[in-house]
């Protein structure tokens, strides 16, 4: 029950569910929320991480794919059927669809949410026409 603005629940589904949306019961790794947008220079990306400190948060580039790790504040549980399932981190990984320049991208986190700001490799060049 969410007693104030400032609280929030996490809904976990039973296990079926779970590994259809990628969260790993047996590492106790839950799959954030998250969303992908193109725009023409850059991408956005926004993960929703709450019970997350900002120094527990790492983000890893590799090659057009990005991974982001995240550690509870705590373990947090949730008891289905009789069974008690602990998660202690969010882990995600994305592979955008072109190339991007990783050594521009910038990160913030804001009250649980992270944004993420990767720039497109441009590998064109102008040519001056007479």
């Amino acid at each position: 029950m969410v007693k104030n603005k400032d609280e929030f629940k996490i809904r976990i589904f039973p296990s079926t569910i779970n590994s259809l949306l990628n969260d790993d019961i047996d590492k106790q790794i839950l799959s954030p929320l998250s969303c992908l947008q193109e725009f023409e220079t850059n991408w956005l990306l926004e993960f929703d991480l709450p019970l997350v400190n900002k120094k527990d948060i790492k983000i890893i580039f590799d090659e057009n794919s990005i991974s982001v790790e995240a550690k509870l504040k705590e373990i947090y549980s949730e008891e289905k059927f009789g069974v008690i399932t602990k998660f202690e981190y969010f882990k995600k990984m994305l592979t955008l669809p072109g190339k991007i320049d990783s050594k521009k991208a910038f990160a913030k986190f804001n009250k649980g949410r992270l944004t993420i700001t990767i720039p497109k490799m441009v590998s064109g060049h102008k040519i001056k026409i007479e």
